[in-house]
This record gives C-alpha cells, sequence and structure tokens, in this order.
C-alpha cells in the first residue's frame, strides 16, 4: 500500500545557494513575497524573488464504490477562467492535512468518508514558491449538505474517475494537484494498490 507523507523540511543536501540578504516586499494572511540578495551556484552575485505560503494546499479526490469521483467548478481571478478541479483548499502549517482534508471535503461537496488514503506529495512551481501539496483519496462516503466559504461559488459534478482521467487528457482540467491526484488515484487502482 502507499506509504504515508514524508516531512516537507529541507533535505540535506549541499546547497550551491548563498542568501546575502532578504527582505519582505508584500505580505498578507497566505503568503509573503521575498526579494533576495544571493550568490548563486556559480559563484556570481544574483536576485531571487520568493512566494512563500503559509497554507499547505489540500486536494482530495472522492471516490465511491461504483468508481465515480466529484468534480468542483469555480472561476479562478487569477487564471481569469472557469477552471473543473479536485476539492481542494488549504491547511496552516503545522496542522493536521488529513483533518484539512476532512473539513474541505465536506464544506465543497458536503461528503464524509470514512477511509482516507494519502496518495501524493509535490512541490507546485518551485522555482519561486515553495508552495507544498498534499492529496488524498477519501472512500467510504456519506453524503450531506456542502458548506462553501461565503467568498466561493461553486458547481459540483458527479463523474466516472475514468471521465475525469480523459478530462485531464483532453486538457480540460488543468489545476496541477488535480491533474497529478486523478493520474495518480487511476494509476494506484490499475496497479491493485488501491480497491474501489
Amino acid at each position: 500500500m502507499h506509504t504515508p507523507f514524508r516531512t516537507q523540511g529541507p533535505d540535506h543536501s549541499e546547497n550551491p545557494w548563498q542568501t546575502l540578504r532578504t527582505e519582505t516586499v508584500y505580505e498578507n494572511p497566505w503568503i509573503e513575497v521575498t526579494h533576495r540578495e544571493v550568490i548563486n551556484p556559480s559563484g556570481g552575485p544574483g536576485i531571487y524573488g520568493m512566494v512563500r505560503f503559509k497554507n499547505l494546499a489540500i486536494g482530495i479526490v472522492p471516490l465511491d464504490a461504483e468508481g465515480y469521483t466529484w468534480l468542483v467548478g469555480q472561476y479562478r481571478y487569477p487564471l481569469q477562467r472557469y477552471s473543473w478541479e479536485i476539492p481542494e483548499g488549504g491547511s496552516p502549517i503545522g496542522q493536521s492535512a488529513l483533518d484539512s482534508a476532512r473539513r474541505e471535503l465536506e464544506e465543497e461537496t458536503g461528503l464524509q468518508a470514512r477511509i482516507w488514503t494519502p496518495i501524493l506529495e509535490m512541490h507546485l512551481s518551485n522555482s519561486v514558491t515553495d508552495e507544498f501539496a498534499a492529496a488524498f483519496v477519501a472512500q467510504d462516503l456519506t453524503q450531506g449538505p456542502s458548506r462553501p466559504e461565503p467568498t466561493e461559488r461553486l458547481q459540483l459534478r458527479r463523474v466516472r474517475l475514468e471521465e475525469a482521467v480523459e478530462m485531464v487528457m483532453r486538457c480540460e482540467i488543468t489545476d496541477s494537484i488535480s491533474v497529478a491526484a486523478l493520474l495518480k488515484t487511476s494509476e494506484l487502482i490499475r496497479r491493485g494498490e488501491l480497491v474501489l
């Protein structure tokens, strides 16, 4: 079976970068943007802009015994376009990713799950940000009312997992956590490591 999440801290590899000075140029409750003066790996001076996220990104693939999953549709302001995604949200650093996943799934879809399987951890856009994502498959589902945040206008679709994967292949789902989590879920089922 799939292993649980590793810690997301730095590894023990030699760091070829040297940070000379760091200045916070913008901050809000969700992100911090810093300007850094550095010595780059070739030994020359340089600058680096970095976005530090204050939440762990969470994604959930709800999966019922008939092989269906749920997609959440919403307009994404930075992209200026509508996006179909798996249920997603944020978990404050230091809080339980699983507890946050449970909360997000119920808020966005009204679903509660008895079985949770961690399937994925990934870094998103790691050339400019430290954003880290974790994804779960949620199974043995029961339906209740959804409770989206007041700022969210969401649509829900229940589709076969195979159709969600086809949406990825047709580039109708482009959100990175959704793409990775749906493809990995499909592959885990194919390998027999995840059972409906």
